[in-house]
Formats: structure tokens, sequence, C-alpha cells
């Protein structure tokens, strides 16, 4: 396993998933929300993560999910934590976090300086940060689209919890973005696919190895 953790997101076959725990990624990521070109549904979740081992974390990502669709989820028992990846309020998602006992961690879209220093305002409420780039206005999906924000911003930011870099992130760029960051954790979507939604194996193997040599 590298060094850094690394989560592969957006895993929709067996093979993909297979690849990601071969190449020696910490957390495998599985999108419920039915606008993405990645959207599985529960069961699926519960069938892809059947043979996972325990050691590598399976995080489900959804937006602005209600108790419901949440509770489908958490109930296969394939999950080990849920990425929130809409709108969801530090109060929101500290009440998911405490109704379905499972780490959260919270995506915070970033322009400028100010939407980091704004993530402060979940400190206790989830157990880690994603930082990923702002899509435009009325945007069909909240990331997985190969946006990058300035990482500069990064900089100096007084991070207290747990976090990690998304967005725009591929072989050719993930050193700069570590380099840049310090990101202890880094997550990658579109920068391992040849199509969106489709993941490509040799990709995903050559994202990790890339990590390792950083």
């Amino acid at each position: 396993m590298s060094r850094l953790a690394i989560k592969i997101c957006g895993l929709s076959t067996a093979e993909t998933v297979g690849a990601a725990v071969r190449a020696g990624a910490s957390h495998l990521g599985f999108v419920h929300f039915g606008r993405s070109p990645r959207h599985v549904e529960p069961e699926q979740m519960r069938g892809l993560a059947a043979a996972v081992p325990s050691h590598v974390g399976r995080v489900a990502v959804v937006v602005d999910a209600d108790d419901a669709q949440l509770a489908q989820i958490v109930h296969t028992g394939a999950i080990t934590a849920l990425q929130l990846h809409g709108k969801e309020s530090p109060e929101r998602s500290a009440a998911i976090r405490q109704r379905f006992g499972l780490p959260v961690w919270k995506a915070i879209a970033v322009k400028t300086r100010a939407d980091i220093d704004a993530a402060a305002a979940y400190t206790g409420a989830v157990d880690r940060l994603l930082f990923d780039a702002k899509t435009r206005d009325g945007a069909a999906l909240p990331g997985g689209m190969g946006l990058r924000f300035d990482w500069t911003l990064l900089r100096g930011a007084a991070l207290t919890m747990p976090w990690g870099l998304s967005g725009g992130l591929s072989i050719d760029t993930v050193c700069t973005a570590i380099a840049t960051t310090g990101a202890p954790l880094i997550d990658v979507s579109s920068g391992v696919e040849d199509a969106p939604g489709i993941k490509s194996v040799d990709k995903i193997m050559a994202f990790c190895k890339a990590v390792d040599a950083c």
C-alpha cells in the first residue's frame, strides 16, 4: 500500500475494484447519485464490496441524500464511511454521523481561500474533509468532472482534522498536487477513466504507481 492514502472513486465493476485493491488503494468509492455516469445501487455496492479486504475502506458517495436513501446504503453492510458531496450543512452532517454510526466525509467545493477557511465550520461534525473544485452554477454533477482548483490555496491552511484532495488529479498531475498541498489522502475518479464512468484498469494501476514514485 502507498505511503499516502489513495481513494479510487466511482468504481462500478468487479474488475476495476480488484485492480484498485491490487494497486494499493486505501479506499474505494461507490457513487449513489442518479445523474452520475458512475451511479450504482446499494445492492451493487454490496456485491462489489464483497471481496474487498477489510483493511480497505469502502466509501459511499451521496449528494444531499435523505435518511431513507442513506439507510438503504448503510443496511447493506458494504460501507465503512459516507461521503457527503452536496450542500449538507454542518448540522445535517453531524446528524447523519450520529444516526448511522459511520465516519462521515464532507466534500468542500473550493474556488477561493475563503471556501477553505469556511470548512472549519465542520470541525466536530465530520471525520474528514475532502477539498474538491467548485463546479459552475447549474452543473449536472458536483464533482467527478476533472476540474481542479488552485492548489496553492491550501498552503498554510489551518486544518485541524483529517483531509484529502480531489479534483483534476491524474497520472500526470498527482505528484505536483502532493508536492503543492501536502495532502495525506488523494481522491481520483475521472483521472483514471477512458470515458465518463468507464474506469481503466491500466490507469488505476499507473496512478497508484505514480503516487508511490512521488
